[in-house]
C-alpha cells in the first residue's frame, strides 16, 4: 500500500466534493506509478457511470494486463465499480472508507480481489459531511429513493 496513492484519492474526493459533485477519488498505480486517476463526476459530467473509479480507469487508458496493479479509492466501490474490477483482474483494492456505505469488500474477496480497508478519517469525515448536506445527491449516487 502507497500512502502517497491514498492521499491522492483523497485530494481527488475533495476536488469532487469543491465541484458540487459526490466525493469519490481514485487512483489506479502500478507500485509507485500511476497509471490514472479520477473523481466522481456524475454531477458535473451529467454521466450516471462516471464514479470515481471508472473515471481513475477511464484515464488510465487500455492496459495489456491489470497484473501486479492496485485500485485506491476513497470510498468502497458500488457493485457497478466492484464489477468492473472483476472484470478487468484487478488483483488489489484499497479502500479508504467503508463507513458511510459498505460497498462490495466480500463480492470482491470471492472473486479473489485482496481488499484492505483503511478507514482513513479524512475520507469518512468528508463523506459524512457530504451525506448530511446532500442527502437526495447521495441517494440518487447510490441508486436510492
Amino acid at each position: 500500500m502507497n500512502p502517497a496513492h491514498l492521499d491522492r484519492a483523497y485530494e481527488l474526493a475533495l476536488k469532487s466534493y469543491n465541484e458540487g459533485g459526490c466525493p469519490i477519488g481514485s487512483v489506479l498505480a502500478r507500485g509507485d506509478e500511476v497509471l490514472g486517476e479520477g473523481h466522481n463526476q456524475r454531477v458535473q459530467r451529467g454521466d450516471p457511470i462516471a464514479h470515481g473509479e471508472m473515471d481513475a480507469l477511464r484515464n488510465a487508458g487500455r492496459q495489456r494486463s491489470y497484473a501486479g496493479t492496485t485500485l485506491y479509492t476513497s470510498l468502497s466501490p458500488c457493485m457497478m465499480c466492484a464489477g468492473t474490477i472483476v472484470q478487468f483482474g484487478i488483483p488489489h483494492v484499497v479502500v479508504a472508507e467503508n463507513v458511510n456505505f459498505g460497498g462490495n469488500e466480500e463480492f470482491l474477496r470471492s472473486r479473489g480481489v485482496t481488499v484492505e480497508i483503511v478507514r482513513d478519517q479524512r475520507c469518512i469525515a468528508l463523506m459524512r459531511r457530504f451525506i448530511s448536506e446532500q442527502p437526495a445527491l447521495w441517494n440518487e449516487d447510490v441508486a436510492e429513493d
